[in-house]
């Protein structure tokens, strides 16, 4: 894996090697980001699916949970 950078000031642009404790640093990277994208795709699954919950138990003229309650007033 390499890295490319760009001197703006004198136009250079060098190309390097990564060492093997980079690569590491950015996999482990890339991972965390990953699973902070999974962990909000999650979240808001989550939420859409307590909103459609309450809003069947509304029509249905249920009660709702305090769950889906705060979801509907957006607490």
């Amino acid at each position: 894996m390499k890295t490319v950078r760009h001197n703006v000031l004198t136009g250079e642009i060098t190309e390097t090697d990564l060492t093997a404790e980079e690569i590491s640093e950015r996999e482990t990277e890339q991972t965390l980001r990953q699973e902070a994208e999974a962990e909000k795709e999650a979240d808001k699954q989550a939420k859409a699916d307590l909103k459609a919950s309450a809003k069947a138990k509304l029509i249905a003229g249920e009660a709702l949970t305090e769950e889906e309650a705060n979801v509907l007033v957006g607490v």
